[in-house]
């Protein structure tokens, strides 16, 4: 039952009923209400700052298990480029050793992919950054395999032509001399004969009656046979291919002309003193890349390993050069 309140009225000196205005209990009413969203609100903000909502602790657990995830990826990722660069490695100084090219440089393989930054700490990274990051180096290794791989077609190519790159390499004298007895001057820095200063000699001498057949030492296909007016005489340069190229000067006569393919072992022509010469020989030289190198390292087809042993104290030899 609805307790009934009265007052006594001064006036009258009778107790009345107590009568509450509407617009008084509208201003109660409106002051409740008001008094229990700010208290409401005061205690929201409060447990915010020490309690987390349910969808923030589901936030938070996600993206725990991203980084958790990351982690694992970057170690994999961090595997991943070690054994591509033990790949680049075994590459560059294995298998392109062996076939005597030249390693891929790291300019090439950095011109097919994008140089990325060091990644950040993952304790710094949000979810977009911790995606970026992954999808960056993924990005990458899939672009160092893609190289990777054409190197190794390249390998593969190497293989088939193995035999065309060992027929290509000089590897015999250009002048019959088991016996070892026409090699007259070695590689280096040698007196000159005509004007007794020291000076670089190219290649070697061999020394040997006027006539004597010269033969090619390797496969391929001649790119100069005539006079030259430097000094060679009469002279035959061979492109045998892969930076390889020989060289032949001073013959009486040459047999082989310009664009001919000859083999190993076939006459070029014969030893003649054309030129700037003090006596018949043969003047041979091997250039690799476009540099003279020492012939004497190109010899092991025919000679036996003590032959070849005497053959490189005859080549060290410090005397006069016949051109």
């Amino acid at each position: 039952m609805k307790k009934i309140k009265y007052y006594f009225d001064t006036h009258t000196l009778r107790y009345e009923k107590l009568i509450t205005p509407l617009r008084v209990k509208l201003l109660r009413v409106f002051a409740f209400i008001a008094t229990a969203i700010v208290t409401a609100g005061l205690i929201v903000i409060i447990a915010f700052q020490y309690i987390d909502s349910p969808k923030t602790i589901m936030l938070k657990q996600q993206n725990e298990a991203l980084r958790n995830n990351y982690a694992m990826i970057q170690q994999r990722v961090s595997t991943l480029q070690q054994q591509m660069n033990e790949l680049l490695n075994r590459d560059n100084n294995v298998y392109r050793s062996i076939f005597e090219s030249s390693p891929v440089p790291d300019s090439a393989r950095m011109k097919a992919m994008e140089k990325v930054k060091e990644v950040q700490l993952v304790s710094g990274l949000g979810e977009n950054e911790l995606l970026s990051s992954i999808g960056s180096q993924l990005n990458r290794l899939t672009l160092l395999v893609n190289y990777q791989n054409k190197s190794f077609n390249d390998i593969e190519t190497m293989v088939k032509n193995k035999q065309k790159l060992l027929a290509a390499i000089p590897a015999i004298q250009p002048v019959s001399d088991r016996n070892l007895t026409h090699i007259a001057s070695g590689f280096g820095i040698r007196i000159d004969p005509v004007y007794k200063v020291p000076k670089f000699h190219a290649g070697l001498d061999f020394a040997a009656p006027s006539g004597t057949p010269i033969y090619a030492t390797a496969d391929g296909v001649v790119t100069d046979a005539g006079y030259n007016a430097g000094g060679y005489g009469n002279r035959v340069i061979i492109d045998h291919g892969y930076g390889y190229e020989t060289l032949y000067g001073h013959m009486y006569r040459i047999k082989a002309h310009k664009g001919q393919h000859v083999k190993r072992g076939e006459v070029i022509g014969y030893v003649g003193s054309t030129g700037k010469s003090t006596g018949p020989h043969c003047h041979y030289e091997v250039h690799r890349g476009g540099t003279p190198v020492d012939p004497v390292y190109y010899f092991y087809n025919d000679l036996t390993p003590e032959q070849y042993d005497r053959l490189l104290k005859l080549a060290q030899t410090a005397n006069q050069s016949f051109d």
